[in-house]
């Protein structure tokens, strides 16, 4: 299901442990991680499209989670070019995703990554909370940062973890070329 703008809407999952870090998934056979996420159907809400990608995707079920929030709206991103598909109908640019932030509330042998057909991760691992943004994929950067800022005061309700995470390995990885160059 696209959108009349070329969007294909879409939920973002992001779930939290106890200690309030944040489960990363790595894409099955590839070097890639990022959040569960998964098609809206068009016969259901963003809610139950969400139970139903954590099921698919997480193998946990809406009695193993609390959902402690979700965007008010949507949240927009666009596919880089060489990844839009022109030659079949209708065209898909990118993405409109709703998003949650969940509480696991079971044990972590819970989680079964290989209960559909076309599993989406072939490993996991809890995070800081702005851990994400170094390592998701480009594009989507901004929808994450978006996700973790609008949802951090479900999680953090004292106030949200400052984002030196973020910002450190540029910085660093730059002062280190200095360094370099001087000496």
């Amino acid at each position: 299901m696209i959108d009349h703008d070329g969007f294909r809407p879409n939920v973002g999952i992001i779930l939290s442990n106890r200690e309030r870090r944040l489960f990363w998934g790595r894409r099955i056979g590839q070097n890639a991680w990022q959040f569960p996420q998964g098609g809206i159907r068009s016969d259901e809400t963003p809610e139950q499209a969400m139970f139903r990608e954590l099921q698919e995707e997480v193998g946990l079920d809406h009695h193993q989670v609390t959902i402690l929030g979700s965007t008010r709206g949507w949240l927009r991103y666009h596919l880089p070019k060489r990844y839009i598909r022109r030659h079949c109908g209708p065209t898909c640019i990118g993405q409109k995703q709703v998003w949650f932030m969940l509480r696991v509330d079971c044990d972590e042998d819970a989680f079964q990554l290989d209960l559909s057909d076309k599993p989406e991760f072939d490993a996991w691992r809890w995070v800081r909370y702005w851990q994400p943004l170094t390592e998701v994929v480009y594009f989507k950067r901004h929808v994450y940062l978006q996700a973790l800022e609008e949802l951090a005061p479900s999680l953090y309700p004292e106030g949200a973890p400052a984002r030196e995470l973020r910002q450190q390995p540029r910085q660093s990885a730059g002062n280190a070329l200095l360094r370099q160059r001087r000496g």
